[in-house]
């Protein structure tokens, strides 16, 4: 690939929203008047406080372009998605005159992105905004497939819509000043891919796992591509979570109930991870999963530098917080396991029994 020509990722509309493109390449900013498109007169571009400067950047080259475009800064990470800031960013739209032919979007990573889009499906019922991911996690999991939402205290993205974006631009210069333990987390989630759909994945980590600790890595690119691809036709076919979508959430209701229990100060990644290594031993205790694929988990995640444990006297509050999480139906505990390597399917109502077990497992 190369920087002149980024590679185009199309996510086809369903139930009446339009189809996008995620774009993938270097250099991208420039795409973003074709997607504001016309009759925008407002832009409103949504960042975290860490990126104060990239922030404004983008406002100043849209103000150049004649937008009228303000800045909107949000607190960083999970501390943004908030009922609260989402007011704070309402009242900044209704102060600037916000229509619906005007356009927000969100330069971050995934919390950004989530809030971003969250705001703009709630604003008028619905404006386009656009997402600029600016992390691993974003560009591969949070930014694409149209779920946006914020956290309450009784757990996390309880409150969203599904409102999907009018383009993503996934611009890999960002990486290149990410802190490392940042771009691992975010491993977690193209691991995931890997495991639920593309082996390949799996295969080009395995074959360098210190190279894809790196934005310089030789396979980043292409592992960024594959995950993307991998959740584009997921979603494509899927919007709103009846069907098959249900595959992405891998790992992901013992990692949200890890994220609360931690406050939030655990990242996305890492908490996925754990995650995925009880889904695994889940899968095995449940006669699902064969031994050799379960231990591939831990093989991978491990090499990479990713957690494979949790604290072992958490699991009551674990067990209390998936129940309310928005996975479950009615009183059934519903997870995601594999069958086999790229092969998941659902596990609902398992034994508390072996539950516990799988916890013991991981139990640090």
């Amino acid at each position: 690939m190369t920087t002149d020509t980024p590679t185009r990722i199309q996510v086809a509309g369903t139930a009446g929203t339009e189809p996008y493109e995620v774009l993938v390449g270097r250099q991208l900013l420039g795409e973003l008047p074709g997607l504001i498109g016309t009759p925008a007169k407002r832009v409103a571009v949504l960042h975290p406080e860490a990126l104060a400067e990239t922030g404004e950047a983008v406002r100043q080259d849209l103000a150049d372009q004649g937008y009228e475009s303000i800045a909107i800064q949000l607190p960083n990470a999970e501390e943004a998605k908030t009922a609260e800031v989402a007011a704070y960013c309402w009242k900044a739209l209704g102060q600037t005159g916000f229509t619906r032919t005007d356009v927000i979007i969100g330069v971050g990573g995934g919390a950004t992105t989530d809030i971003a889009g969250f705001v703009a499906a709630t604003w008028l019922r619905g404006v386009r905004w656009i997402a600029v991911p600016t992390t691993v996690l974003g560009m591969v999991d949070a930014a694409v497939g149209g779920k946006t939402g914020i956290n309450t205290a009784e757990g996390k993205n309880l409150v969203g819509a599904f409102h999907p974006p009018a383009g993503v631009l996934c611009d890999l210069a960002a990486l290149d000043s990410l802190p490392v333990n940042d771009f691992v987390s975010g491993l977690a989630e193209i691991i995931k891919a890997g495991f639920i759909a593309d082996p390949g994945i799996l295969e080009l980590i395995e074959q360098d796992p210190a190279a894809a600790r790196t934005p310089t890595g030789p396979h980043t690119a292409e592992l960024i591509e594959r995950s993307i691809r991998v959740k584009a036709e997921v979603v494509s076919g899927d919007l709103k979570e009846s069907g098959r979508r249900e595959i992405l959430n891998y790992g992901h209701t013992l990692a949200h109930a890890i994220e609360k229990n931690e406050r939030y100060n655990w990242r996305h990644g890492a908490a996925v991870s754990v995650g995925m290594v009880f889904a695994a031993e889940l899968g095995r205790l449940a006669g699902r999963l064969d031994d050799a694929t379960a231990d591939r988990h831990r093989a991978v995640l491990e090499s990479v530098g990713l957690p494979l444990t949790y604290r072992g006297d958490q699991w009551p509050r674990l067990l209390e917080t998936m129940k309310v999480d928005k996975k479950s139906r009615g009183d059934l505990l519903r997870f995601i396991v594999l069958d086999g390597l790229a092969k998941p399917s659902v596990l609902e109502g398992p034994d508390p029994a072996v539950l516990l077990a799988a916890y013991g497992e991981i139990s640090a």
